[in-house]
């Protein structure tokens, strides 16, 4: 008690404590001598006495005295035990039953144990668990030769021959077990199963006067014993875990407090046992362990420090007496390994204040320097020597019956200085006590204990446990003999410690602590009383027993008592304690106690490389290297994130990989990594932050798509070797072939990349773990990946259910035998087959654990007894033994962690046993080949759509917008479906996979979003066609002829001399060529217009569009502001830009406009264009693809002369003519080019690099290129044409010269003889090919063949010049004119009033498409005829411009709306100069166009009729045949009449409707009658009795009143609720804009939260249930009659005593400075971040007790302005809406100044200091950080301050790259940069599911 006294703080105790310090050395040896209770035993006559002080008891003689405890007594008692012994002895002779109660640890068990050995009583022993059951006190049965008997049990035995009960552990029996002995205890009375009545002695012996023996026997009464007592142990609880007593129970015991012996007792016990210990060392370490045993240190929440471990602690102390007290300590009490940090500094105070920090300062033992065999050879010794401090020390050790191994000298172990250390570490513990070795998962435990055991010479039993573990699997299990018996079997442990093998416990973190009570007994003292009665005795104890008694072994053993061998010794194996978190700080009081602890610390860089080369000699070098720098890196960090990582990258995974390098040295380590970690499958965080450190360590994926694809992957068998890509293995032969699968595969390139990885890891000997989402094929892999090899499989699916049993052995009854059927596990391994485990993340983790021995040791211990072994002479040798078969190999299935599987993480528990491979669904191209095979007949456009619309939706799954991950076998049904009966649309056939979702509004909005996009027309009618209205053409006419004029006089043929020379090239400068996603569109999801797709360019609303152009399926936007280059493809999903604002900077003088003209180049030089800029005749060569600028000059003289200042371009004269290009013949790599008003051409040979310049006689207006050697021009002013002839080759010298003849035009003869000349009109468009033959005749009416072009010009829809250029004849003109013609520019903008433009616009939208013989121009609004278009009542939509399709073959004209731009842009004046309407165009294939509109939105239209005619026909077939028929069922019955004779049958005069019976007509489902639906009739003949249907579309119609009703309810309702809020429906709406943006992100997030919340309410099994299933453990029990032998599932209580769950702890940090306000125009930030506050708001809304959050704001006024208070969020709109306008207001009035660091530093300070599960702090910013001096790392040192606080930052986008900047010198995955700011809500979103709902 002194302890106690002396830690009050008092004056006495500081005064006590001085002296003691003085006196220690001097007075501690003889000891203090005060009155002392003397124990004597007095030989008296009537027997002997024991007298305690003044208490005396007469002993009886017992009558098993071999129950009687012996050894308990120590030579010296001190008087702290004497004193308790006295007050037992007390309450022994009172006849009251005693709790001891107190601390954990040895000492009660042992008073009492010396009581009883004082007192010669005999000991019934009972250590109580969680399993234990009233059977286990009372009776229980067992059936011996087919007869069901009770045995007693402890209590009964002890109640009725007046032995002692010792109940130990009270607190961990379940509540309810123990009141079975409360009568016991109370009267001594006890009603049995059996039918006897147990009855107090006094009550019997009075029965006995009055009845004889026999009567009483006859009722069954039996006597209870006078000397029956019961001692109780247990541990106080609130303070330790377990259940309370029962009050009842509790108040029919005595107390006593047996707290730890008092400090001076304690010193003389360890001075006594370390003699060469200095006693100040002996006294600091047990002040030490007094203070950390104080109620003070408990308040901390410090475990107690085992104070009964510090006398075998001080013995190593004596042997080493230069060891650090230090490094003893953290054995003791592995306060590094167990606490956090606040409790590492409180235990770190407390060693300095008594001077034990002294771990650098002493040396600790180096290495074991050798181990030899013992001198003393038959008592199982060991000599050790250890180095320490360099001297040798050697000492004896208990050692295995093996010879000792010399250190070093195992292959299979590679030493390391640290594990040489550790090693020499744990000898010094295994002298005197069991060990229990700390280490993360895969660092190496096992190794290390198995090295240990090996060089001491042991045999080890491994013994796993799991979490349902029981008491009995621990110690005894029960089984029937042969003859239906039942007997129980010692367990393998048992069995260890009578054997003296070293036993490891693997896996001691997830047992119960309840269950591993029943250890403690064999731990502290080596003894244990099992459940058949059995008792097994210490070593010295068993042998002064035998002494005393005079008995033998054999004797000893009828009587069933063994002894445990001195050698044994147990090391317990865990994973390091969480602390602070409830389910995983394993490491209590009572287990300190058991062990000494070491903790296995990770190896440092240089031992594990060590490590890795000496297992795996021939690995390349630098991938060690750079693989260990990652793993180190992530180690290091304190992120948990980077921690969770660093697990996945054990020793043992580095192992795997560096061996599968090691065979394949040309393999990639990011993939290993990638690999290993399961990067596909990780929360983006944390995938984010390996990428960030894979890139820091600069370990780069080398995936080349390219040379993938050439890659073979196929699987060949040839000459029966297997070859999968470039792997090959023999193939196997099996006994039993019928086990092999057999599957159904089409081969696609990704999965047969799976594969042959799969089968590099089985070829280097590993287990494969297959993880991926539902449906991409794992089990079709495995299945065929099996077939391939020719192996043989096991299946076994696990669920929830799953027990340890039912992976191993399936106990039945059979004739009352228990026989036990083997599973496919225990089968698999028998026979050499290959185990597929599917579904492995269904069933508990706890459960799956047990396959970790059999994977890592090949060992494994089944429930009937046998084991499993991975050494076949090990199984010859002995009996009940399984050889491993060495075929064997485990193939494990599992969905990937995380929601919305939502299984237990096998592969956080399990991944790093394994070899791990991600099964993704196939990429595109490797999809739509494996489709194709399943639908070879389904179109490919379908299979393109269903691919493309299911990897967005993946993506989005990815991203977590939509929670359901859809996969390839959905892909896959419904292609089959498309299959078999293809006449059914897609839109229907689809919806066999989305109706799931038909309630989820928000989500069939984003399905039917993605689904329309990508074109499946999903919820079109047929009906639904929407094409332009078609007006007749007028008819065509011949209006005249062209005349060309040859030979004649040379006036009329004009010689146009040509020069030649090289052009000058500059460059080239090297541009970067960004590529953007491109969100392309189908336009034909609801209706079918000609518009078949459109999407929009990523460019800045100031940009102008001037030009597109098309080469086959690319098409190139340029835009003029500035200038830039797009290029995308038709149907490709990126587009690539290159900006050239350096080439052309914006201003050259005063303001200056750009005009840009592009043309795409042909082969050889696909890909490249030549840009011309109109005013400076700037000519451009570009490389799309290596971002090449090269300029082109084309002529040398003079350099272009500057542009004047006077150009500006509100002038009304166009001041400057500007430079034409022509580019007809781009695509045979030449050009023209021209000025207005010039009298040159230039034509420029690209391949050449040559200009020749042709000099004309006249001045230019414009140029066509009709031919690549005849050219019209036309003459400025006079728009007179001419002919420009040219030889083919202009380099050639005979060539000659350009001719130039002039044309000719007249009318046609009006028939009076008269000729009008035509009035010339400048063309718009020449097509420079001829229209088709047949085209031709169409289009003039008559069958005609001859060379053609067509004309267009302003007055003629289109006209025809037959024979022209190629016949000199005159050239007949045919034409369709115009009423009216077309007038220039464009009409008054209805927004921006009169344009201002005057003079023609430089774009003439007009393309002729020769194939489909049209002509399309695109026209403004004005110039349409509205009226003939649109009925009257309906107003014409807003539109860019009308697109005009003359169609010479229907002779139809018809206007297609091209619909308006979204945003308009500033420049109108510029726009009107480059077009008459909104768009540009260009043609696109043979039958349709392009139009790009000003603000970048570019559409596809398809104008040809035949193209339509195909594509509607696609689409109706994709919608499907609802044509409203009636569905029709007929049942076809086989009558058995056969058809006689086939006749027309009766005619019913009243025509009723008849159904078979062959005799009336018309008739249905009959057999020889005419009549509709039957067999045989001659024809059908419908006598109309048919029911007229109504349209299907009108059935689909709700009527319109209840539509109105609906709608009229839900405004009510709305007004209403608004009224009980006191909102305004304004507010309301304001409200809406916010919350509405958000809506999708909430719903996603309470999803999850929903089905977390669920998931933490499933329901565990209870066991010993009275009903319920049958539970496979207890069958025997079942068998001799038990009733509690089920389980059934049910909410489990939380064990009493562990914490509370506390919520977890968010703070939103929320921008709202004044820049937020100042750029929320530009970008919208402050509205964004307002929306992010309101998904907070209402994602969390009634998660308060899941989720305690507040929201503060940080501005120029300060950083912490309170938004919303944790204790008060708002509950409805209008609080939330308060919240938001607070935000704008305080943004709008605040000064300026960023305090984001400030914020954030503040916020983490201020939640670590709160209670919580987890603390979150979320920074939303649009923080310069730069432009306040505030660099990044002080900002990453204010997120990452406090390791329990996540901090995230999100930064709005600002200028340039910075964000991109501060994000790289940020942590990984703790900040986010929000470019857009749309992305703030989805970022956080991210947050919330990667981080707070991982372990919600």
């Amino acid at each position: 008690m002194h302890a106690r006294i002396l830690f009050k703080g008092t004056v006495a105790a500081v005064a006590a404590r001085r002296i003691r310090n003085i006196l220690g050395p001097v007075a501690a040896k003889e000891g203090w001598k005060y009155s002392a209770r003397e124990v004597k035993l007095l030989n008296t006559a009537s027997g002997d006495t024991v007298k305690i002080g003044d208490v005396s008891y007469q002993l009886k003689a017992p009558r098993n005295p071999e129950l009687v405890p012996v050894n308990h007594i120590p030579e010296s008692m001190p008087q702290a035990v004497a004193q308790h012994l006295r007050w037992i002895m007390q309450k022994d002779l009172l006849g009251q039953d005693v709790f001891l109660i107190g601390p954990p640890g040895p000492l009660r068990r042992s008073i009492a144990m010396q009581y009883l050995e004082l007192t010669k009583r005999e000991v019934e022993y009972v250590a109580l668990s969680r399993d234990t059951t009233e059977t286990d006190l009372k009776q229980r049965r067992e059936i011996r030769s087919g007869t069901a008997f009770y045995i007693d049990q402890c209590a009964v035995r002890a109640a009725t021959e007046g032995r002692i009960l010792v109940l130990e552990g009270l607190e961990k029996a379940e509540r309810n077990v123990l009141p079975v002995l409360n009568n016991l205890l109370e009267n001594r009375e006890m009603q049995l199963e059996d039918g006897r009545f147990l009855m107090s002695a006094q009550r019997y012996d009075k029965l006995l006067q009055e009845h004889t023996k026999e009567e009483l026997d006859l009722w069954k009464i039996v006597r209870v014993s006078e000397d029956f007592r019961v001692i109780a142990l247990g541990l106080p609880v609130p303070r330790y875990k377990g259940n309370p007593l029962d009050p009842p129970l509790r108040s029919r015991f005595q107390a006593r407090d047996i707290y730890y012996l008092p400090f001076k007792d304690q010193l003389d016990l360890l001075y006594n046992i370390g003699q060469s210990v200095p006693a100040e060392r002996v006294s600091q370490l047990l002040s030490c362990a007094t203070t950390l045993c104080s109620q003070e240190s408990a308040n901390l929440g410090l475990p107690d420090f085992p104070v009964d471990n510090l006398p075998p602690a001080i013995k190593v102390l004596d042997l080493f007496p230069m060891l650090s007290a230090q490094q003893l300590i953290q054995r003791l009490y592995p306060y590094e390994a167990m606490l956090g940090k606040e409790g590492r500094n409180a235990v770190e105070g407390v060693l300095s204040r008594f001077e034990l920090l002294d771990g650098n300062r002493q040396s600790s033992p180096r290495a074991v320097v050798r181990v030899e065999p013992g001198h003393d050879t038959h008592t199982g010794q060991a000599a050790v020597t250890l180095n320490i401090a360099d001297k040798n020390i050697t000492f004896q050790v208990p050692a295995g019956p093996r010879p000792p191994r010399p250190p070093n000298s195992s292959p299979a172990f590679v030493s390391t200085p640290s594990h040489a250390r550790l090693l020499a570490e744990m000898m010094q513990s295994h002298l005197v006590k069991d060990m229990c070795l700390i280490g993360a998962k895969g660092c190496g435990k096992s190794v290390i204990a198995r090295e240990f055991a090996e060089m001491l010479g042991y045999n080890t039993e491994q013994i796993m446990l799991y979490q349902d573990m029981t008491a009995r699997d621990l110690l005894q299990q029960r089984y029937t003999l042969p003859n239906g018996d039942t007997a129980w079997r010692a367990s393998p442990l048992v069995s260890a410690a009578q054997e003296g093998k070293m036993v490891f416990l693997d896996g001691i973190h997830r047992v119960n602590l309840g269950t591993l009570a029943v250890l403690s007994r064999l731990l502290h003292d080596r003894e244990l009383a099992l459940y058949d009665g059995t008792r097994l005795l210490r070593w010295d104890r068993y042998q002064s027993m035998k002494e005393e008694l005079h008995l033998t072994d054999s004797e000893l053993q009828d009587r069933c008592i063994f002894p445990i061998h001195p050698s044994f010794r147990v090391i317990a194996l865990a994973e390091p304690p969480v602390a602070g978190s409830s389910s995983q700080q394993w490491l209590n009081p009572e287990l300190l106690t058991m062990f000494f602890f070491h903790t296995v610390k990770p190896l440092t860089k240089s031992e594990e490389a060590a490590v890795i080369h000496g297992m795996t000699p021939n690995v390349p070098n630098e991938a060690v290297e750079q693989l260990l720098h990652l793993t180190h890196n992530l180690r290091r960090t304190n992120d948990p994130t980077a921690q969770s990582l660093a697990s996945s990258l054990s020793t043992r995974q580095l192992l795997r990989i560096c061996r599968r390098l090691s065979q394949y040295p040309e393999e990639s380590i990011a993939h290993a990594v990638n690999k290993a970690c399961l990067s596909r499958f990780l929360p983006s965080l944390a995938r984010s932050s390996l990428q960030k450190n894979l890139a820091d360590c600069s370990i780069e994926e080398h995936t080349d798509p390219a040379a993938e694809q050439k890659q073979d992957h196929t699987s060949v068998v040839r000459d029966g070797v297997l070859t999968i890509g470039k792997v090959s293995t023999p193939v196997y032969s099996p006994d039993e072939k019928m086990k092999v699968p057999d599957v159904l595969f089409y081969e696609n390139a990704q999965h047969m990349m799976v594969m042959e990885d799969m089968l590099k890891d089985f070829l280097l000997g590993e287990h494969l773990l297959l993880v991926g989402n539902q449906g991409v094929g794992k089990n079709k892999i495995v299945d065929r990946f099996l077939h391939l090899m020719n192996r043989p499989r096991e299946y076994l699916q696990l669920h929830r259910d799953t027990t340890v049993q039912t992976l191993t052995l399936q106990p039945s009854v059979r004739d009352g035998i228990i026989v036990y059927e083997d599973s496919p596990l225990v089968k698999a391994v028998k026979m050499g087959h290959i185990l597929v485990i599917d579904e492995a993340d269904k069933a508990p983790t706890n459960v799956t654990c047990i396959l970790k021995t059999l994977v890592e040791s090949g060992e494994m211990i089944l429930a009937d007894g046998r084991r499993i072994v991975s050494d076949p002479l090990e199984a010859v040798a002995r009996p009940n033994v399984l050889a491993m078969h060495p075929d064997f190999r485990m193939i494990v299935l599992a969905n990937r962690p995380g929601f919305p599987f939502l299984g237990n993480d096998f592969f956080g528990a399990l991944g790093d046993i394994f070899s791990c491979h991600a099964v993704d669904n196939p990429k595109p191209q490797a999809e739509f080949a494996m489709l194709k095979q399943y639908g070879p007949d389904v179109p490919d456009a379908v299979l393109q759509k269903l691919v493309a619309a299911f990897g967005e939706l993946r993506a989005m799954a990815d991203q977590g917008t939509i929670t359901y991950p859809y996969s390839t076998r959905e892909v896959v049904n419904i292609i089959k479906h498309l299959q078999k009966f293809p006449e059914e649309g897609l839109a229907n056939v689809v919806r066999n996979v989305f109706d799931f979702d038909s309630y989820n509004k928000d989500m069939r909005e984003v399905l039917i979003a993605v689904l329309h996009k990508h074109g499946i027309p999903i919820g079109a009618k047929p009906t639904s066609v929407h094409l332009a209205k078609e007006l007749p053409l007028p008819d065509c006419k011949m209006t005249g002829y062209w005349s060309i004029n040859q030979g004649g006089s040379p006036r009329r043929k004009l010689l146009c001399p040509t020069e030649s020379h090289r052009i000058d090239i500059k460059g080239p400068v090297f541009l970067r060529v960004q590529g953007y996603p491109l969100e392309r569109h189908e336009s034909r999801a609801m209706s079918f217009t000609e518009e078949h797709a459109h999407w929009q360019i990523p460019m800045n609303e100031v940009n102008i569009v001037c030009d597109v152009t098309t080469a086959n399926d690319v098409i190139f936007v340029a835009t003029c502001n500035p200038v830039t280059l797009y290029s995308m493809r038709e149907r490709a999903d990126t587009l690539h830009c290159i900006e050239l604002y350096d080439v052309f900077p914006r201003t050259i003088s005063g303001v200056w406009q750009p005009f840009i003209t592009v043309a795409a180049l042909g082969s050889p030089l696909q890909g490249q264009v030549v840009l011309h800029e109109e005013q400076s005749n700037t000519v451009l060569h570009i490389d799309l693809v290596t971002g090449a600028v090269r300029r082109l000059v084309l002529s040398p003289v003079k350099e272009e002369e500057p542009v004047r200042k006077t150009s500006s371009w509100w002038n009304s004269k166009d001041s400057q003519a500007g430079y034409r290009m022509c580019r007809e013949f781009a695509h045979k790599n030449w050009l023209l080019f021209y000025k207005a008003d010039g009298n040159q051409l230039d034509v420029l040979d690209v391949l050449e690099g040559q200009v020749h310049t042709i000099s004309l006689p006249i001045k230019l207006k414009s140029v066509f290129l009709v031919a690549e050697d005849r050219w019209l021009l036309t003459e400025s002013k006079t728009d007179r044409k001419f002919l420009l002839t040219k030889p083919m080759h202009m380099g050639a010298e005979e060539s000659g010269v350009c001719q130039l003849h002039t044309i000719s035009e007249e009318a046609v003869s009006t028939g009076f003889g008269n000729c009008t000349v035509m009035e010339p009109a400048a063309p718009q468009e020449v097509s420079s090919e001829q229209l088709p033959n047949e085209n031709l005749s169409t289009a003039l009416g008559q069958k005609i063949v001859s060379p053609n072009r067509l004309v267009c010009d302003t007055n003629t829809y289109a006209s025809v010049v037959v024979g022209f250029p190629d016949l000199l004849s005159p050239n007949e003109v045919y034409s369709f004119k115009r009423t009216s013609p077309l007038t220039e520019g464009r009409g008054p903008d209805m927004f921006f009033g009169s344009s201002r433009r005057t003079g023609p616009a430089k774009r003439v939208n007009c393309v002729s498409l020769v194939g489909a013989n049209q002509v399309v121009r695109a026209l403004p609004q004005k110039q349409v005829p509205l009226a003939d278009i649109y009925p009257r009542d309906i107003t014409p939509p807003m539109t860019a411009a009308y697109l005009e399709v003359t169609d010479l073959n229907s002779k139809k004209v018809k206007y297609i709306p091209v619909p308006r731009t979204t945003s308009m842009s500033p420049y109108m004046a510029w726009i009107s100069k480059v077009s008459d309407t909104d768009v540009v165009m260009a043609p696109l294939g043979t039958g349709g166009v392009v139009t790009v509109d000003m603000a970048g939105y570019v559409r596809l239209w398809e104008t040809g009729l035949d193209h339509l005619q195909r594509s509607l026909l696609e689409w109706r077939n994709m919608i499907g045949s609802e044509d409203g028929r009636p569905v029709q069922i007929t049942i076809q019955r086989d009558s058995g009449h056969d058809v006689t004779s086939p006749k027309h049958g009766k005619i019913d005069p009243v025509n009723a409707p008849h159904v078979g019976g062959n005799q009336w007509a018309g008739g249905t489902g009959g057999r020889d009658t005419a009549g509709l639906g039957g067999k045989g009739g001659p024809y059908r003949l419908d006598a109309g009795h048919k029911v007229y249907q109504v349209s299907q579309a009108e059935k689909d119609a709700v009527p319109d009143e209840v539509k109105r009703a609906a709608r009229e309810m839900a405004e009510k309702a709305f007004k209403q609720r608004l009224k009980e809020i006191e909102m305004s429906e304004y507010d309301a709406a304001t409200y809406e804009r916010f919350s509405g943006a958000v809506r999708h992100q909430v719903q996603s997030l309470r999803i999850i939260l929903d089905s977390l919340q669920a998931k933490g309410k499933e329901r565990q099994w209870l066991k010993n249930q009275a009903l319920g299933e049958l539970d496979d453990a207890k069958i025997i029990d079942g068998l001799t009659g038990e009733k509690a032998i089920y389980k059934r599932r049910g909410e489990l209580e939380p064990e009493l005593g562990t914490p509370q769950q506390k919520p977890k702890r968010l703070r939103l940090l929320a921008d709202i400075s004044g820049s937020m306000y100042r750029f929320n125009g530009v970008d919208g930030r402050l509205e964004r971040s307002m929306e992010a506050v309101c998904m907070v708001m209402e994602a969390l809304e009634s998660y308060e007790h899941k989720f305690k959050y507040d929201i503060v704001g940080h501005s120029g006024d300060g950083f912490d302005i309170e938004l919303v208070r944790c204790e008060k969020v708002p509950k409805n709109n209008k609080q939330r809406l308060k919240v938001l306008k607070t935000m704008l207001a305080h943004s709008q009035f605040c000064m300026s100044g960023d305090y984001t660091l400030e914020g954030t530093e503040h916020a983490v300070k201020e939640l670590a200091r709160e209670e919580a599960d987890e603390h979150f702090v979320i920074v939303l910013s649009d923080a310069n950080l730069e432009r306040y001096g505030i660099s990044p790392d002080r900002f990453a040192r204010a997120l990452t301050s406090n390791p329990q606080v996540h901090a995230f930052a999100i930064f709005i986008g600002s200028l340039g790259d910075q964000a991109d900047r501060l994000q790289r010198t940020l942590p990984a995955g703790r900040s986010f940069v929000a470019m857009d700011t749309k992305q703030i809500p989805q970022i956080l979103q991210q947050i919330f599911t990667s981080t707070m709902l991982s372990s919600a």
